[in-house]
């Protein structure tokens, strides 16, 4: 198969080689000749294409340098993505393990303090109605004491008498 500039220069050549043929039969004295000529031109066209393909190769390699690089690039930024991702993850779930321990302690501290209020609150009771009885008692010793220091002064104004 030929490529484009192929089928573009056959025509051109094949129009250069009638011209010379032309020109050289036309003029007397001819230097060169033209099949010296064609095949000059032919050695230009072969140094321009060997100069075009080289071009061409130094392009595409530099290209497929930067293809190379930018997706060694990549393939690393998608991987420190998924290590992150799977730490990040980690972390996640440790602070969601973290939440529920935390919460199961604030239940136990909520059921302690609920506990000592109810313990609180019943000792309050108990030394309301032990406070009850004392009044009760010291009431009671305070009048017998009252009644025999009484009777006491009675008999020694008796004994007195």
């Amino acid at each position: 198969m030929q490529s484009p500039t192929m089928r573009c220069t056959c025509p051109v050549l094949f129009m250069v080689l009638v011209s010379l043929g032309l020109a050289a039969a036309s003029s007397g004295a001819v230097s060169t000749t033209p099949i010296q000529k064609v095949i000059e031109m032919l050695n230009g066209m072969l140094v321009k294409g060997k100069q075009e393909k080289h071009d061409e190769q130094v392009q595409f390699t530099a290209y497929k340098q930067f293809c190379d690089d930018t997706l060694a690039e990549k393939a690393n930024a998608v991987k420190v993505g998924e290590e992150s991702i799977v730490k990040l993850k980690a972390d996640i779930q440790k602070a969601n393990t973290d939440a529920e321990i935390a919460a199961q302690k604030i239940q136990e501290c909520n059921n302690d303090i609920a506990t000592w209020s109810g313990d609180s609150k019943a000792a309050t009771h108990l030394r309301e109605i032990e406070h009850e009885q004392y009044l009760k008692e010291h009431k009671d010793y305070t009048e017998t004491i009252d009644a025999v220091t009484k009777a006491y002064a009675v008999i020694q104004a008796k004994a007195y008498n």
